[in-house]
C-alpha cells in the first residue's frame, strides 16, 4: 500500500439500504482507496430484495457486489474478509486503518456494538476502530426509533462513534434515486477523509 492510498473497511449489515453500500464502495475505490469489506448472511438478503443481486460469501466476486458499477482497473484494492474471519487484520488494532463505516448498520449491530459484544468480524473491527480512537461511522436506517435505540446511539456517539442516519438532504436539488444515494455517501466520504464529487454541496456555486 502506497503512503498516499487510505485504507477503509466497510462493513455491510442487514439494515435496508444496500444501494448506499454499493455506490459506497465503489467511490472509496475509484477515491484509490484499499477496501476491505466484510458481509453479513442478512446483508445478503437484502441485497437480493433491494438491488435483485445475488451474493455468494463463500466465494465472494468483486463483480457480484459491485454490478454496473464495477471498475476493473481498481478492483484489486478491494479485500474480502468472511464474517467469522477473526485472522483478518482488520480485526487487529495492529493493522492501520483510516476509518471505517458500517454501510447500512442495522439496529443488531448497533446493539451488539453498544455493548461491547464481539460475535463477528464487523463487530470486532469496529470494537477495535472504537479503542484505537479512529474514525468509526455507522450509518442507521431505522424508523421509527425506539429509546432502546436511541440510546444505544448515544452510548455510541459518547464513545467516539458518528451517528450518520441514512436521512437524505433535499438542497441539493436531487433529481433521483442516484442523486439521493450519493447524498449519504459524500457525507460518508467527508468523514472519512475521502474527497469526492458527487453532488452540489450547500454555498458552493457548482
Amino acid at each position: 500500500m502506497s503512503e498516499e492510498r487510505k485504507r477503509i473497511v466497510v462493513a455491510v449489515t442487514g439494515g435496508s439500504g444496500a444501494a448506499y453500500a454499493r455506490r459506497l464502495v465503489r467511490v472509496l475505490l475509484q477515491a484509490d482507496c484499499e477496501v476491505h469489506l466484510t458481509m453479513s448472511a442478512a446483508a445478503v438478503q437484502v441485497f437480493a430484495q433491494e438491488l435483485k443481486t445475488t451474493i455468494n460469501l463463500n466465494e465472494f466476486s468483486p463483480e457480484s457486489f459491485l454490478e454496473d458499477e464495477f471498475d476493473s482497473a481498481r478492483v484489486d484494492q478491494l479485500k474480502y474478509h468472511r464474517q467469522f474471519e477473526f485472522s483478518a487484520g482488520i480485526a487487529s488494532g495492529s493493522f492501520k486503518t483510516d476509518g471505517m463505516a458500517i454501510c447500512p448498520c442495522s439496529m443488531g449491530t448497533l446493539g451488539s456494538l453498544a455493548n461491547g459484544l464481539s460475535a463477528n468480524l464487523t463487530h470486532r473491527a469496529a470494537d477495535v476502530h472504537l479503542k484505537e480512537h479512529r474514525k468509526l461511522v455507522l450509518v442507521p436506517r431505522e424508523t421509527p426509533l425506539s429509546s432502546i435505540q436511541l440510546e444505544n446511539m448515544k452510548r455510541l456517539a459518547d464513545a467516539g462513534a458518528v451517528m450518520l442516519p441514512a436521512m437524505p438532504g433535499f438542497y441539493h436539488d436531487p433529481k433521483s434515486i442516484d442523486d439521493l444515494v450519493n447524498f449519504i455517501v459524500v457525507r460518508i466520504c467527508d468523514h472519512l477523509g475521502v474527497d469526492t464529487k458527487l453532488m452540489k454541496r450547500w454555498g458552493s456555486e457548482a
